[in-house]
Formats: C-alpha cells, sequence, structure tokens
C-alpha cells in the first residue's frame, strides 16, 4: 500500500495475540496482581524525592485489625486510596502507599483466650510472658488474612514496608512519646471515673462507647428521714447504685428542697444517714428535682463529690457484680440485683412511682456489647487540653485541610471539647506501660535503650490503648524517632484517606502526636498529613446501615469471586461523593462488571480492525470530523479527570470517564470509525485516511485505558499491554492533553449524525423494521458527509428502481434540515401497522383531552403544587408531540397504501 504515512507497528487487523474472546478476571486478576508485586511497581525510592527528581506522594494505610478481614467500608477505603496512589504514580510522583495491622489489643486477646477456654484453661494458667507468645503464634498462624484480601483488591502497597503496632521499630516510637509526654507532664496517674467493659475486663476510652436508645426503667424511691418526716423522692434508671449512694443533690435555688439543704435522709436497705447538698450541676426540672449521688459510680456523681468532699464507696467487682456493701445482694450480677433490690423497696414501700418502659442512651462496648459500668479506677491518662487545641488550630489555620470542607465542624465538635484520655487498659497483650514502680512509692517512666531499674521496682501491668499506638503511625511507620531518609522524603503524608466515622478515633489522635511529636526543619510543630479526606459509610440498596442483625451485610469477596475486583472498586468509587454515605446492590456491582466486559470488547474489536497507537503525531488534514471530535473530548476527559481526582471527587470522575467511555466512544466513534474503515474510499489520500482512522482509534483507546486505570486496573492493565506491546499501565504516564485547538465544527457534525441516525432509528423501530434488514433511502442532508454515514450506521440503502417513499421524514440538525425518504412497502403490513398507530393516536388524543382539562381548571391550578402543575404540563405537551406524529404517520400510511 502506497502511503506517505507512517503507520508504526503492523496493526495486523482480524488478529489479536493473548488477548481471550471473552474477560475472564478470575483468570486474569491474581496472576496479574502477582505480576505486579514480583516486577516491583509498587515500591516506593525515598532517593528520588531527596535527590529532587520526583515529588513525593505519601499515604499510610489505617492500619486493619490484625483479627480483621476485608468488608465493604475496607473495599471503599483501600479502593479510594488505590486510585489516588496509582494516578499519582502515572502522574510523575514518587508514591508511597504504605501497608500495615494493628495490634488489636481487646480484640486479639479476646481471640486467644476463647481458644483456650475451649481447653478449659485461662491466661493466668499460663502466666504473662507464655499468654503474650501464644498470642503472637496465633498472629504468625491465622492473622493478617485481611492482607491477602487486600491483593485480591489489587490494593497497590509497598508491601516491603510493611508495618505492624508492636513491631520492634514501633515500640520504641511508643516507649519515646510516651516517656517524653510524662516527662513534660502530659500523662499522669489519677484515680477517676472510667467507662469499664465487665465482659472483656478493662477500661475503655470514650470513643470506645457505643451509645444506643435502650428500653429501661425509672424508678422513684423516697429516701425517708431520721425524724421521720417525708424525706425525699429521687428516681433512677440505675437502682442497684443506691446501696453506694453518699448524697442527695438538689439545685441551690430549688424553692421545694432548701429546708433540706445541710440536713440527712435515710439511705434505704442499709440504713445509713446521707448529707443533702446543694449543687448547680443538678435540673430542678429532671425528674423530682432531687438526685441521688453515686461518686464511685457515675461520672457526674464523682465530680459532685469532688466539690462536696463525700466519700466514693465502690459496691462492685471488675466482673460488675456487688460487693462490700453487707447486703444480702452481696455477689449478685448487677442486673440481678437490680431486680432484688426494686422488690426489696417495694417491700418496704419505698417505690413510689415507676416509668417502664423507659428509653434512655445505654452505653455499650463497641467491641463486646456489654453494657459499659462507669468505674472509680485508678488509671493512666492523657492530659489533652494542649494538644486538642494544637489540633484544632492547625485545621482552622490551613496546615491540614478538611474535605469536604463543611465536616470541619465535627472535627472541631470534637477536639475543642475534649476530656483526658485514659490510655491503661488491663490487659497482656499490647504495649506494656513503660513505668516502674520502686519500694518506697517512687516512680519512674523508662525510655527505648535505658536500662528498667534495679531491685525491688516492678512494671506497671497495665498496656496502653491501642488507639496510642496507631496515633503515632504516619510517622512511626516510616522510621521516628530516628531521621530516617524515609521520614525526610515522604512526612508530612500528602492525604489521610478515611471514613468520618473514624474522624474522632483516629484521625484527632494523629492530629495531637504528630504536632507534639515531629516538627519542621525550624522547628515548628508538624501537622502528619496535608489533608483529610473523608468519606462516608457504605449502606445498603435501600440506604440502611448494614449491621449482622439486619441481615444485609455484604461479603466483598463474594462479590470480587463472582464478578472481578474491578466491578466492585468501580461500583464504590463511583458511588463516593466527598463525606456522604453510599448504598450498594450486587445488581449494581453487576452491571460494573459488564462495563468492565463492554471495555474488553470493544478494545477486541478495535484491535480486530486494525486500532494501532501511532509512534508519531497524527496528520491534521487527514482527520475525519469524527476523528476531530473524539480526540477533542478526550482532552476534555483527561483535564476533567484529573481535576476532579485532585478535588477527590471520585464519584464525579468515575461517572464521566463511564459516560465517556460507554456513549462517546463505544456507540458512537467505534461506529463511525467503523464507517470509515470499510466505507471502501477510493481516490487520492484514501488509504491514509484509514491508517489515520486506526491511529486515532488506537490513541483514544490507549488514553481512555490510562484514564480508567486507577480505577479498574486489572481489565485496563491487560488491554493496554495487548494494545500498546508496552510492559503495564502501572508504570505508564498519565494522559495530557495534546494542545490541538478545539474544533466546534466537529463537534456540530457529530451531533447533527447522532441527532440524524437516533431518528432514523426511531423511525424504523416504529415501523417494526429489524435492525439488520437493509431499507432504502432517499437522504438530503445540508452537510456534506451526513448522508454516507447516516446510511452505514443505519443500515440504509441507495434507491432503486421502483422507489416508492412511504415515510418522509424531516430532521433539524445544526446545519439545517435534512429530509429522509424510506421505502418501507416491502417491509411492512400497512393494514396492521394503521390499526396500531390508529389505536395509539386515540391513546395520545385522550391524554391531550385530560391534560388540557386539568391545566384548564382553575380551581386545579391554585390548589395544586407548582411541581405537580409543571409535571401535567409536560405530559400535555409529549401528548400533542405524540398527536401531531401519529396524524401524519397515518396520512402517509393511507397515502403510501393506494
Amino acid at each position: 500500500m502506497n502511503s506517505t504515512v507512517d503507520q508504526g507497528p503492523d496493526p495486523a487487523p482480524g488478529s489479536v495475540p493473548n488477548l481471550a474472546k471473552q474477560y475472564d478476571p478470575a483468570a486474569v486478576e491474581v496472576p496479574l496482581y502477582e505480576r505486579w508485586t514480583r516486577a516491583g511497581y509498587f515500591k516506593a525510592d525515598e532517593q528520588r524525592v531527596l535527590s529532587g527528581e520526583r515529588r513525593p506522594f505519601s499515604i499510610v494505610l489505617p492500619p486493619p485489625n490484625v483479627t480483621g478481614s476485608l468488608h465493604i467500608g475496607h473495599a471503599l477505603d483501600h479502593t479510594l486510596m488505590d486510585v489516588l496512589t496509582r494516578w499519582h504514580r502515572m502522574s510523575g510522583d514518587e508514591a508511597l502507599w504504605l501497608p500495615g495491622m494493628d495490634h488489636a489489643g481487646i480484640a486479639t486477646q479476646t481471640v486467644v483466650e476463647r481458644q483456650l477456654a475451649l481447653d478449659g484453661k485461662t491466661r493466668h494458667d499460663y502466666g504473662r510472658d507464655l499468654f503474650v507468645q501464644k498470642v503472637w503464634d496465633w498472629k504468625h498462624e491465622s492473622g493478617g488474612a485481611i492482607l491477602g484480601q487486600m491483593k485480591r483488591l489489587g490494593d497497590s502497597v509497598d508491601w516491603d514496608r510493611e508495618r505492624f503496632t508492636l513491631d520492634e521499630g514501633l515500640s520504641d516510637a511508643v516507649q519515646t512519646i510516651f516517656k517524653r509526654m510524662f516527662d513534660d507532664g502530659l500523662i499522669y496517674r489519677a484515680e477517676r471515673i472510667i467507662n469499664w467493659c465487665p465482659g472483656c475486663l478493662t477500661a475503655l476510652s470514650d470513643i470506645e462507647v457505643e451509645h444506643s436508645d435502650d428500653d429501661g426503667e425509672l424508678v422513684s424511691i423516697r429516701y425517708g428521714s431520721p425524724d421521720g418526716g417525708d424525706g425525699v423522692v429521687v428516681a433512677t434508671t440505675r437502682v442497684e447504685t443506691m446501696l453506694g449512694d453518699t448524697a442527695i443533690a438538689v439545685h441551690p435555688d430549688d424553692e421545694r428542697y432548701r429546708h433540706l439543704i445541710g440536713r440527712t435522709v435515710l439511705l434505704p436497705i442499709v440504713d445509713r444517714e446521707i448529707p443533702v447538698v446543694a449543687d448547680d450541676h443538678v435540673e430542678p426540672q429532671f425528674g423530682t428535682g432531687a438526685v441521688k449521688v453515686t461518686p464511685a459510680h457515675d461520672p457526674n456523681d464523682f465530680e459532685i463529690g469532688r466539690r462536696h468532699d463525700l466519700p466514693a464507696l465502690t459496691i462492685m467487682n471488675e466482673a460488675a457484680e456487688i460487693t462490700g456493701t453487707g447486703t444480702r445482694f452481696d455477689g449478685m450480677d448487677r442486673f440481678t440485683a437490680r431486680i432484688a433490690v426494686k422488690e426489696e423497696l417495694r417491700a418496704q414501700g419505698r417505690i413510689v412511682a415507676e416509668k417502664v418502659p423507659y428509653v434512655h442512651a445505654v452505653g455499650h462496648c463497641s467491641r463486646s456489647d456489654d453494657v459499659i459500668e462507669p468505674r472509680l479506677s485508678t488509671q493512666w491518662f492523657v492530659r489533652v487540653e494542649s494538644l486538642a487545641k494544637a489540633a484544632g488550630d492547625a485545621v482552622r489555620d490551613g496546615r491540614t485541610t478538611i474535605h469536604p470542607p463543611e465536616l470541619a465542624a465535627r472535627y472541631f465538635d470534637w477536639v475543642d471539647n475534649m476530656h483526658d484520655w485514659c490510655i491503661s487498659r488491663q490487659l497482656w497483650w499490647g504495649h506494656r506501660i513503660p513505668v516502674w514502680y520502686g519500694p518506697d512509692g517512687q516512680m519512674r517512666a523508662v525510655g527505648p535503650g535505658e536500662e528498667p531499674p534495679g531491685e525491688g521496682w516492678t512494671q506497671d501491668p497495665d498496656v496502653l490503648d491501642t488507639w496510642f499506638s496507631s496515633g503515632l503511625w504516619p510517622f512511626s511507620t516510616m522510621g521516628w524517632p530516628r531521621e530516617s531518609d524515609t521520614l525526610k522524603a515522604f512526612y508530612p503524608t500528602s492525604v489521610l484517606v478515611t471514613g468520618y466515622d473514624i474522624l474522632f478515633f483516629w484521625v484527632v489522635r494523629m492530629m495531637m502526636f504528630g504536632l507534639y511529636g515531629t516538627s519542621t526543619d525550624d522547628g515548628e510543630p508538624q501537622v502528619p498529613f496535608a489533608t483529610v479526606a473523608l468519606h462516608g459509610l457504605v449502606r445498603d440498596q435501600y440506604g440502611k446501615k448494614m449491621s449482622k442483625s439486619r441481615g444485609n451485610t455484604v461479603d466483598p469477596l463474594k462479590w470480587i469471586d463472582t464478578y472481578g475486583a474491578d466491578a466492585l472498586r468501580f461500583t464504590l468509587a463511583r458511588g463516593s461523593n466527598p463525606g456522604a454515605d453510599q448504598a450498594i446492590a450486587e445488581e449494581w456491582v453487576a452491571g460494573a462488571g459488564k462495563f468492565c466486559s463492554k471495555l474488553f470488547n470493544a478494545t477486541r474489536f478495535a484491535l480486530l480492525n486494525g486500532a494501532v497507537v501511532p509512534d508519531v503525531p497524527l496528520i491534521e488534514s487527514l482527520l475525519t470530523p469524527a476523528d476531530r471530535w473524539i480526540l477533542d473530548r478526550f482532552d476534555e476527559m483527561t483535564v476533567a479527570t484529573t481535576d476532579l481526582l485532585a478535588d477527590f471527587q471520585f464519584a464525579k470522575a468515575a461517572e464521566g470517564l463511564y459516560h465517556f467511555a460507554w456513549d462517546e466512544v463505544f456507540d458512537w466513534y467505534l461506529e463511525l470509525a467503523k464507517v470509515q474503515i470499510y466505507g471502501n474510499e477510493d481516490g487520492a489520500g484514501a488509504a491514509d485516511r484509514l491508517v489515520t482512522t486506526r491511529q486515532v482509534l488506537g490513541t483514544v483507546l490507549d488514553g481512555l485505558l490510562r484514564l480508567l486505570h486507577p480505577f479498574v486496573p486489572f481489565v485496563t492493565d491487560t488491554l493496554w499491554t495487548t494494545l500498546t506491546g508496552e510492559e503495564s499501565l502501572v508504570i505508564a504516564d498519565w494522559p495530557a492533553p495534546s494542545g490541538r485547538p478545539v474544533d466546534p465544527a466537529a463537534a456540530a457534525w457529530v451531533a447533527d449524525i447522532q441527532v440524524l441516525s437516533t431518528e432514523i432509528r426511531r423511525v424504523r423501530a416504529d415501523q417494526k423494521v429489524p435492525p439488520s434488514r437493509p431499507l432504502p433511502a432517499r437522504i438530503t442532508v445540508p452537510t456534506a458527509g451526513l448522508d454516507a454515514a447516516a446510511r452505514a450506521l443505519t443500515r440504509l440503502t441507495e434507491p432503486a428502481d421502483g422507489f416508492h417513499a412511504t415515510v418522509t421524514l424531516p430532521v433539524r440538525l445544526s446545519s439545517g434540515t435534512a429530509t429522509v425518504e424510506l421505502d418501507t412497502s416491502g417491509v411492512l403490513d400497512v393494514a396492521a401497522e394503521i390499526a396500531r398507530a390508529t389505536k395509539d393516536l386515540a391513546a395520545a388524543s385522550k391524554e391531550v383531552g385530560d391534560c388540557g382539562r386539568k391545566l384548564g381548571n382553575a380551581d386545579f391550578l391554585a390548589k395544586a403544587p407548582d411541581a405537580v402543575v409543571g409535571k401535567i404540563r409536560g405530559r400535555l405537551d409529549k401528548a400533542e408531540q405524540d398527536v401531531a406524529r401519529l396524524t401524519d404517520r397515518l396520512r402517509q400510511l393511507r397515502e403510501g397504501g393506494r
């Protein structure tokens, strides 16, 4: 073939080497991921950053629990992080996505203790050291299943940098910051009311308590007066705690009780006199206006007790059993005692009123679901006031940005009202508190590398809250407190991607620790990440929160097995608007799977028709209007996708690419390219235009696969390597706009061919002409080339002898009006078509009459909402158009039938 166009590699139309006839994700994804990791595509090199060769992009994986498995929330979180990482890697940044796991103190210890219980053993049968070793054995044998599941999803993390919160290096970081904060007075030990879980047998922080509205009871009890008077009535939801009451409190301005202030009342059952105190905390409008004060078992009562120097009587042990009251209730579980105490009070005539059920907020352990018991206990705390203020200031002054901005208010609500954080846990698995106690009451915090004190000193038995070590995650995983090259290159991290529901659990703690523990070169406190990108929760298809009790949870791995990881990823990304919850259903994942198959089939079709990526610039003079239009649209999509990803608008980016691929590339340009390839064009330059069409097709598919790769990495890499012969899309460049001037005339030409073809197809469908059947037609168009393209796209043939126009179709285009005359006489049952059109016309005429009467009724217009009136006007407009179309159709049928 004589051609002045450099064709590049032989396109070999008609064959697609190494590409199956149908896409099978199950056969592709696992081996392809293994090839990526063997090739080292996900590894980050800090030296390229330190040398100035590349910009850094870093992101740390929110560490999943070592006991966990991939759930749908993980799948969303990981998909969005992977989209960003792959995009930045393709954009020329040195991308580090650092993986790891959390040791999950309570959850992991519980798993192993349950295993021991099967043999009738407890951890105390083994002792601390041996039990901890058993937990490590479990971790090595059974823990971390989620890491393999991350590979199934396609996470492009740097596996060589995987960390664990109990790694030696991370343990050094925990010990370092603990000692530093201890020495600075930011960590202290004190007796306070804490959240106690009787199931896990440990203290919990506020964020580990989940509150729900539970059915309970509100019981009003009369406390008598020592002199035989009426005494006072109080209301409580926890009757059993009255055994530990040490006062009654009233508001100082409450006239009903002013005469009792400073006097005593008699505590029922135990017959102990307790004082009546005045305290501003009491709300006179709540209940009777008098409240019982149990300082050892209620946080508000504890504060009242401190203000009035009241004794704090602990009446429950660690298992929430009544103890030390000297009553018959000692040894009872708290809920059993609640019933028994109430019955005793009833027998004494002390019950004044009962409200059952009484719905009120009850705290539950987020892990065991046990009802939390407020308990007076000596624990370790972080003094958060200055740390929380610094975390709030960093967002307020813009050092860290929260996206979307409207969620910053949730962040400030937390940091501005944060209570001191209880960090000690009564567990054996975790970072043991590095504090030693001397024989004479001394206390010493020991840093890494320091020798513990000598004989007679004992270490604190508790471990630190898991969130303490995970709060150091962004910098401890990079080598802190050492000045590592990784830390220099990649810290602070670029972005933290997480759900808004974990804003309080983790984000605030990382901000506090990062600002306290790290600093810039000039000594200024350093934030751990530049941006916090918050996404919402994944809900079921009806918008309800997923839970095991509802039975509406989903297993993302099953969907991956069925439809492929790309399908799940694309569904999640397409639904992820910043900060907003999203629904998901299996049928939507199936639809995304069909999109991946369509992408595969369309690319395979293009390859069969000679699509090739040119290694020289396209020749502008050889481009058809369709070529110029699709190249312009690709440039627009490249800019739009890049901008949307930079703004964390994952849903809009995915939705835009979906419609560009399906509606424009597949539905229109591929079809127009077929016309150009099979158009049998003769004359000068025909061969060159054919080659150019194949090159444009290759160029567009090359770019489309690049844009889609962060979302659907498996299918795109499979297709792109076949199309280009290159190594992998993982390390390919992100596309850039071509710089070509936009051609409005080309866009208008394609818009016209779309309108013209769509109208012809509609008429063919109305006439019940099968899409595959050729139909004679005469076409008059205002713009060159539209007629030939329309014929090819809609299977119209040139009119032959005996042509008889049974349908005349005027089509209004941007460049004028086209006229299409169709001869359906050989394919149409005229009598049946007249009968059908007559029936449709009657229905349309009735609709016109019904809508017209409603819109002509003044009372209806005065009362009906605007939206309803607008809907009826729309129905009327459509019906009138149908009447006109069907009337003309019947005229043509009757004239053509004579």
